[in-house]
Formats: structure tokens, C-alpha cells, sequence
């Protein structure tokens, strides 16, 4: 999870990691993309804004780097949906969402590989 809101991290990483999933958690996209080398994660879920390396500089990195991994974006940008087709995201969620439909994203994106109209 790549995400500068350090309560909203603990939310959905505590959920995530209740439900069985293993969380690695990376404060901006610089931190993610070393997270990425170590980890090799299934999924990555992101948000857009924070500093130092932002969602679109995260996403276009790993692309340069030829990694394939389903990217979740959760954004409070009013223009999430528009933000994640951009940016080439597998399926995104607009802050402030339910956590059951971000808990139904993630088994989405790690069984399917994509949801459906995103």
C-alpha cells in the first residue's frame, strides 16, 4: 500500500492483514517503488497525491521497468476515475469509500486481474 495518510494506511492495512493478506506499507512512491524490489507484491494499492513521488510518477516507473503488477488507486481527487484510466490503474475507489467495496476490489484484482469497468 503506497499512501501518505498514515491513519488511513493502518485501516486498511489492519484490514487487509485480518482477512489473511500480507501488507507492505510505503509512505510515498519512492518508498513503494523499493517496496516493489523487495517485495515482489501482488497488488498495489495507491494513492494518488503525496510527496516526494507521486501516483503517476509510481505507476510510469514500474512501466519503465516492464513490471505487470494490478495497481488499486484510492484518490480523493474529484477526477479519480479519469486519474486511474490515465495512469493505466486495474480499478480505483474514490475517497471516502466503504470498506467492503475496497475489501471486494482487492479479492477482484488478485483473483481476476482486473475489475470490471475500470
Amino acid at each position: 500500500m503506497v499512501d501518505d495518510d498514515p491513519d488511513l494506511v493502518k485501516l486498511i492495512s489492519d484490514m487487509l492483514e485480518i482477512l489473511g493478506y500480507p501488507v507492505v506499507t510505503a509512505a510515498n512512491g519512492a518508498e513503494g517503488l523499493n517496496a516493489v524490489s523487495r517485495e515482489n507484491p501482488s497488488l498495489v494499492v495507491l494513492d494518488s497525491r503525496m510527496p516526494i513521488l507521486d501516483g503517476s510518477g509510481f505507476a510510469q516507473a514500474l512501466k519503465d521497468r516492464g513490471l505487470k503488477i494490478p495497481i488499486l488507486v484510492i484518490t480523493g481527487a474529484p477526477d479519480a476515475r479519469q486519474w486511474a484510466e490515465d495512469i493505466g490503474a486495474d480499478g480505483y475507489l474514490a475517497k471516502p469509500f466503504d470498506i467492503a467495496d475496497l475489501l471486494a476490489s482487492v479479492q477482484r484484482l488478485l483473483v481476476d486481474g482486473k475489475e470490471d469497468g475500470a
